[in-house]
């Protein structure tokens, strides 16, 4: 069923806004699929036609870091190959679970990422800085790891990829941000890919959201990383949090 105008407005709206934001914060998912399922979409509808849009989106916020050559695919590589299998081996199994179960998997995926990134230590405060991506099997293991959850859902997946790639890849959170954008790419593709061929896409909405989100995008990435990230990082966690409490409202 299309949704009502003023919900479609609204939906633009909040998505074109974390588009921008999750440039630098991530997890834009974890407040959009919530809201959808809150206007009636579909539980595996809303994860499809999401990941849809964030494919265009992650387009969108990478062309920008390309041109400035902040991106190196060739060192990317490896990761780039586990994240396509990881990845959809996550939308498969979307396909095979309950929608009672995916809510479970969002609400708690939104607790666990606001902590995550309240407790985090933010590598920039330390000083420690760094612009080479070192490869090891702990990377490429973790990076698959999150490229099943990026296929299965995606809300908070760069956000932890770009701490993951901060922490054991020696990479500066700048070049990190950067590196994980052209990551998603292939996440949310492969993964779309698969939700295309189950069935679960609305490409009404879906199409609507690609172009919004590739606006956002593209936006954020030119301006939001001159902005005060702290702010942007409270208001997005402070949002996040009460949708999740809400989320899990509902299923009680």
């Amino acid at each position: 069923m299309p949704l009502p105008l003023s919900q479609l407005i609204i939906i633009v709206v909040l998505f074109f806004v974390t588009s921008v934001i999750g440039v630098v914060t991530g997890s834009n998912s974890l407040i959009t699929v919530p809201v959808m399922f809150q206007f009636g979409v579909d539980e595996k509808v809303a994860v499809a036609t999401n990941m849809f849009g964030l494919t265009f989106m992650a387009i969108g916020a990478t062309i920008p870091f390309f041109r400035r050559g902040s991106i190196d695919v060739r060192k990317l590589s490896p990761l780039i190959v586990v994240t396509i299998v990881g990845s959809a081996i996550g939308a498969v199994l979307v396909g095979l679970i309950t929608n009672q179960a995916i809510k479970i998997i969002v609400s708690v995926a939104m607790i666990t990422v606001v902590i995550f990134t309240l407790v985090r230590r933010d590598r920039r405060e330390s000083g420690v800085v760094h612009d080479a991506l070192k490869i090891s099997w702990l990377v490429v293991l973790l990076t698959f790891i999150l490229a099943i959850y990026g296929g299965l859902y995606s809300g908070g997946y760069v956000t932890v990829l770009t701490a993951v790639l901060v922490a054991f890849g020696g990479l500066s959170y700048t070049s990190s941000i950067a590196a994980t954008k052209a990551i998603n790419v292939f996440s949310s593709g492969i993964a779309t890919l698969v939700f295309m061929w189950q069935g679960l896409v609305d490409y009404t909405l879906g199409i609507i959201l690609a172009v919004t989100m590739f606006a956002g995008a593209f936006a954020g990435a030119h301006f939001v990383t001159r902005l005060n990230e702290l702010w942007l990082r409270r208001i997005f966690l402070a949002t996040v949090f009460l949708l999740a409490i809400k989320t899990l409202s509902d299923l009680i």
